[in-house]
């Protein structure tokens, strides 16, 4: 026989699928991990490195900005 924890768990299960919702894992990079800062910095040193050297990136980036405020 279920707990009166899980009961309650499944009834609050329940009612977020009668409101439409359903459940979702999501997996995410685990930030405690031994090099994760390090290797968001590498990361982050590519893009800005990449940003620097498309002149043009700025004009492509505002354009596409200035496109989503007209859409909404």
């Amino acid at each position: 026989m279920p707990s009166s924890t899980s009961k309650r768990v499944q009834k609050h299960r329940d009612a977020l699928r009668a409101s439409g919702l359903r459940p979702v894992q999501l997996w995410m990079p685990d930030t405690r991990v031994a090099g994760f800062a390090e290797e968001c910095r590498r990361q982050a040193a590519v893009v800005a490195a990449s940003d620097a050297s498309d002149p043009d990136l700025d004009i492509f980036l505002d354009a596409a900005l200035a496109d989503l405020d007209h859409d909404a």
